[in-house]
């Protein structure tokens, strides 16, 4: 018999549906703020998890939001697992590291500062970078002074390295 006439139910559908997240193929360097970060999620997921699993027998919404938190547990397990915790304090301070916080200026004159950071702390409106990001390897290793090649989707285009510093808190 065909599969075209063959019911599947609607739970299988959704289970079919839930991809699992990506594990980055390189280190999983993060800040020591990035660990705390990562505990509080899997604790935060944990929590979730023993919330909905009681609602999720009778329950289609809660066993697909179930399905969602425990793949998102395997994820971020997975993530801490592999943390490579890098202290900014102990970063060379007149090169770009991971953990540097870099202000550039652009081609146009503009400032932009941002924060070298692990994968699951990056977040370009607050100015965090991935430390495997384009922007991110090019200034690694640069210092004040130095002019690097930024390859971007848009176009290379050309950044001066104006400052870089290190938080003291790490």
């Amino acid at each position: 018999m065909s599969r075209a006439f063959v019911k599947e139910s609607d739970d299988d559908l959704v289970a079919g549906e839930l991809p699992e997240r990506p594990l980055p193929t390189h280190a999983n360097y993060v800040t020591p703020q990035g660990l705390e970060q990562l505990q509080a999620r899997v604790r935060e997921l944990q929590e979730q998890h023993e919330q909905l699993a009681s609602r999720a027998r009778d329950d289609s919404q809660a066993k697909q939001k179930l399905r969602e938190v425990e793949r998102d547990q395997r994820y971020f397990n997975a993530q801490l697992e592999h943390a490579i915790v890098v202290d900014p304090a102990g970063q060379p301070r007149d090169e770009v590291r991971f953990g540097a916080l870099v202000t550039i200026v652009d081609e146009d004159g503009k400032e932009h500062r941002f924060s070298i950071v692990g994968d699951d702390e990056a977040d370009v409106a607050a100015g965090k970078i991935s430390w495997d990001s384009p922007l991110a390897k090019a200034m690694i290793g640069s210092k004040v002074g130095d002019v690097v090649k930024w390859r971007r989707p848009a176009g290379d285009t050309e950044v001066e390295i104006a400052e870089i510093r290190y938080p003291k808190n790490g």
